[in-house]
């Protein structure tokens, strides 16, 4: 049996904790006329947001709540962001300007810092 190793891909990528971490994201303080100031939404990771899901309902993955949860569309669809995930940026060639979400370990375990 014939033995392969995954040839060596550079992405970008960026560890995403909160609305606004992202450096695409491009968020700008809102001041509503009553309440608090907030961030806008972020351009790259959304606010999660989803009908039947309750904000302080717990995540399966990480166990936070929903409510500070991102979102990235993607061409699958999308997909939910848990604080500290990777976000990954396609390179030119890769599907470029795309993004997607990766959690930690698989991360660690997939990619090395190039220098």
């Amino acid at each position: 049996m014939s033995k392969y190793r995954k040839k060596p891909v550079e992405i970008e990528a960026t560890r995403w904790h909160r609305n606004g971490d992202h450096p695409q994201d491009n968020t700008h303080k809102v001041t509503p006329v009553k309440g608090t100031p907030f961030n806008s939404e972020g351009k790259v990771v959304r606010y999660y947001r989803h009908p039947s899901v309750d904000d302080h309902k717990h995540c399966e993955y990480c166990d936070e709540q929903m409510r500070d949860h991102g979102w990235i569309d993607t061409p699958q669809g999308g997909h939910t962001v848990c604080p500290g995930d990777w976000i990954i940026t396609e390179l030119p060639g890769q599907g470029e300007g795309q993004y997607y979400p990766c959690k930690p370990e698989t991360f660690e375990a997939t990619y090395e810092k190039v220098e």
